[in-house]
């Protein structure tokens, strides 16, 4: 029996191939995932080897669970003086912000300001020029470098920790390596001295020693510190940088899984397919003495060899995969380390064992049916199979009510419960339970769908169109099956499209109520007392021009309020008659004419949490200053404007907290004045000022739909493969469908049926399964869509992207008529007197 089985595959290798696609493309999303992750890891544990490579030992704080102390001067001197010790240098760290060619300061936090040593205990690596050797020399990290096209012999400008400017000289370009924060922040980096000049720092972040003992090493940093070698300090900085990589493999794991689950699909129907073709093969060998246990094998090993093919083939597919996504990133400027594609025995395992159990997974069903084969079915000819009308039966109805209730009874816990990440989480298993039903009672959901989905092709193609219809309705297990694996594709992609469109619509909302202005001036970097002020001469500046329609200021300070509370809340004013013409809060209770003098309005949850009501008199007491008391005669929602906390009238604010820079400066254009012009007034104000930044409102909302975007198009780009399966397993149906229904088409090519609209008939049946798939997977996808949106919280916002939706549709139509034409060329390239001969 083993032997046929295997003879019969080698006879068949173009149907052993296209049985093999679908897992081969599933076991190579797996594999490239692991290939992809495993080689970062390596990369980034050797980065950081290499770096701890030249340290034999590091002192550093321990870790407090709270701000780590530095490390004193006094101890780095101890350290130098212990026998054995060759070199010893404390790292320096903090910010200073290095200013770009525009005048500006770099990003929206200061650059890391770090110290560089000459020698062995220079850690990074010098890709240009050299290490800085005197006071008036600065190195730059090589991401900041290209992207604010900073050169060796440049000259720079650094702010130091009190934001006086600095000029320096280029001298080299550094690779600081993978610390996080240095990747998000930048880095500029000087000799030790003038890193604790420029920082303002008085202890070092770390010491890093050459030579010497632990013990002794030890025993001088006392119990505060803690003392790593070399190579423990490269564990723990790969651990720290290599984190992230766990949770990409995560993720990108979910998508292999769901092509998996495609794929699973995809090979039951093929299996289900061919063993229903292969009844009268099956009939004739138990006619010959084979036992229902032989035939049930046969099909398992015949799956297993399947398998076994697609997931060596998918091995392959993923190591190029995983080595193709690492040339993205280096070709995209991320610098993600590698040291050669790494191909991990794990992976090997782990890609054909889920190849080669989801393909015989698939496959059982399908051989149970094979069993039941009688032997006299050798001796008849059967119609096609799985055709004629599909009724439910009782357990399958069952099965459907029980799955759909009860997710219906879970999404109702997300939709209408408490809003948050339990309630997403609710969302998404009701929608994987009411999935299971759709697919149970989706059989019996084809023949009006097909008519729904088939009305204008019928209409419009003629007899090979109405033959087509009727083709993908007289099978119906076969079209649901086929179907449904494009259904997961297409519900997924119009999900997300729908929570996009949702987040969207959310942003300009938000963006409308609490943006009302059209410039925003704000300091990059925090200030004293950690507020960012911004120069009260930018506001002056801005006053009187005729571009300009207002100019408001926000100030603000910290003050306790109320009793029984330790921390410190925000108390406020706002100048340029901006509260109730610009700024317009709904009020909960009271109304903004108690904004007066003695009086205050205070913002909803600050007010929950304070114990705060309309007409109750609080103490305000200012960090420096005599304590004062208001009344509040107001309670607002501070969703509505951009503004939240205790805001007093502007003459109590002046009394109690003195007159101060303003925290935030709001710009309204004026009336007639056009918005680039508006917008170089305001540029000009802040010039001078190298830290203060200016921000649109269409820069804003510009941000928000760009990240959005780009989640929608990674999302878009795996999910796309789950899609390519789907449609392989179209392609796939149709080339078996081809061969079962040879005489079929030679006998309408006998009747008159040309080719061409032979292979038009071909065309409209595999459009007609694909608008299927793709409209149970819009109507679910628009559904949670809904749910999603509802999850999230109570101010999100439901829409529709129609035109998207729609494009989902079309390309399902158009990528599925394209999955149609290799079978429909074979099935029009056959000859109909051997087709009718053939038996």
């Amino acid at each position: 029996m083993l032997k046929t089985t295997l003879r019969g595959l080698l006879a068949h290798k173009v149907r052993l191939l296209l049985t093999a696609i679908a897992i081969t493309l599933g076991v190579g999303f797996i594999t490239g995932t692991f290939v992809l992750t495993d080689t970062m890891n390596q990369g980034v544990q050797k980065t950081f080897a290499q770096s701890a490579g030249k340290v034999d030992l590091a002192v550093l704080p321990k870790d407090t669970g709270g701000d780590e102390p530095g490390i004193p001067a006094g101890l780095l001197a101890r350290v130098r003086g212990l026998p054995g010790v060759t070199d010893a240098q404390g790292q320096v760290k903090g910010s200073a912000a290095l200013i770009g060619k525009d005048g500006k300061a770099v990003g929206d936090t200061p650059t890391l300001g770090l110290s560089v040593p000459k020698g062995r205990l220079m850690r990074h690596e010098v890709e240009k020029g050299r290490v800085p050797g005197g006071a008036s020399e600065v190195v730059v990290d090589t991401r900041t470098a290209r992207k604010e096209k900073f050169e060796v012999g440049d000259q720079a400008t650094v702010l130091d920790a009190r934001n006086a400017p600095h000029r320096f000289t280029v001298v080299g370009l550094v690779d600081f390596g993978l610390d996080g924060e240095t990747s998000y922040r930048g880095a500029v980096g000087f000799d030790p001295a003038t890193a604790m000049r420029m920082t303002g720092e008085k202890t070092f972040a770390e010491i890093d020693v050459l030579g010497g003992r632990e013990a002794a090493v030890a025993a001088a940093a006392g119990g505060s510190y803690e003392v790593l070698t070399g190579k423990a300090l490269g564990h723990r900085l790969a651990a720290e940088a290599g984190a992230d990589t766990d949770i990409v493999q995560a993720g990108l794991l979910i998508f292999g899984l769901v092509a998996m689950l495609v794929s699973a699909l995809v090979i039951y129907n093929t299996f289900s397919i061919l063993i229903a073709q292969r009844m009268r093969e099956m009939a004739l060998l138990r006619c010959v003495g084979a036992t229902r246990r032989q035939v049930f094998g046969g099909v398992v090993a015949e799956s297993f060899a399947v398998g076994v093919a697609g997931s060596l083939l998918g091995l392959l597919s993923g190591l190029g995969v995983g080595a193709g996504a690492m040339a993205l990133f280096g070709a995209l400027g991320t610098d993600m380390p590698a040291d050669g594609i790494v191909f991990a025995p794990r992976t090997v395992v782990v890609g054909i064992a889920v190849g080669v159990i989801v393909t015989v997974m698939s496959a059982l069903l399908p051989a149970r049916v094979a069993t039941r084969v009688a032997p006299v079915a050798a001796l008849r000819t059967d119609t096609e199979p799985g055709s004629g009308r599909f009724r439910l039966g009782w357990v399958r109805i069952a099965l459907a009510v029980v799955l759909a209730g009860i997710g219906a009874l879970v999404g109702s816990v997300g939709v209408f419960g408490q809003k948050g990440e339990t309630a997403m989480y609710a969302v998404a298993a009701s929608g994987a339970l009411i999935f299971l039903a759709v697919i149970a009672v989706m059989p019996a959901l084809i023949r009006p769908l097909s008519r729904l989905a088939g009305a204008i092709p019928a209409r419009l193609g003629g007899v090979p169109g109405r033959l087509a219809v009727e083709n993908a309705r007289r099978a119906p297990r076969r079209t649901a099956t086929t179907t449904i694996a494009l259904t997961i594709g297409i519900g997924l992609m119009s999900l997300f499209a729908v929570v996009g469109a949702g987040a969207k619509a959310t942003t300009d909302g938000r963006l409308a109520a609490q943006f009302p202005v059209d410039f925003q001036v704000q300091n990059q970097f925090g200030g004293k007392d950690g507020v960012q002020y911004v120069p009260r001469a930018v506001a002056d500046r801005l006053q009187g021009r005729p571009e300009i329609g207002a100019v408001i200021q926000e100030q603000e300070a910290d003050a306790s309020i109320g009793a029984g509370k330790d921390e410190d809340t925000t108390v406020m004013s706002l100048r340029g008659g901006s509260l109730g013409s610009l700024f317009r809060p709904d009020f909960k209770s009271g109304s903004m004419a108690a904004l007066k003098p003695g009086g205050a309005i205070v913002d909803a949850e600050t007010a929950k949490y304070y114990d705060l009501s309309q007409g109750q008199p609080v103490q305000v007491k200012p960090e420096k200053g005599t304590p004062v008391t208001v009344r509040i005669g107001g309670v607002y929602d501070a969703s509505q404007i951009p503004v939240s906390g205790l805001i007093l009238a502007n003459a109590d604010f002046d009394g109690h907290f003195g007159v101060r820079d303003p925290s935030t400066i709001y710009v309204k254009a004026g009336g007639k004045a056009d918005a680039a012009a508006a917008r170089k007034v305001v540029d000009d104000a802040a010039r001078p000022y190298p830290t203060v930044k200016v921000v649109s409102s269409a820069e804003i909302k510009e941000q928000f739909v760009d990240s959005i975007d780009m989640v929608l198009m990674i999302f878009a780009g795996l999910l796309g493969l789950a899609i390519i399966i789907a449609l392989f397993g179209i392609a796939n149906t149709l080339t078996l469908s081809v061969v079962e229904r040879t005489r079929e088409s030679a006998l309408l090519r006998a009747l008159g049926l040309t080719r061409r609209q032979l292979r038009r008939m071909l065309s409209v049946e595999a459009l007609v399964m694909s608008v299927i798939g793709a409209f149970t997977g819009v109507a679910l996808g628009v559904l949670f869509g809904w749910a999603a949106t509802r999850s999230m919280a109570d101010s999100a916002v439901f829409s529709v992207p129609y035109l998207q939706i729609a494009g989902f549709i079309v390309l399902a139509g158009a990528a599925g008529m394209l999955a149609a034409v290799l079978p429909a060329r074979r099935a029009a390239k056959t000859s109909i007197v051997e087709s009718i001969a053939a038996d």
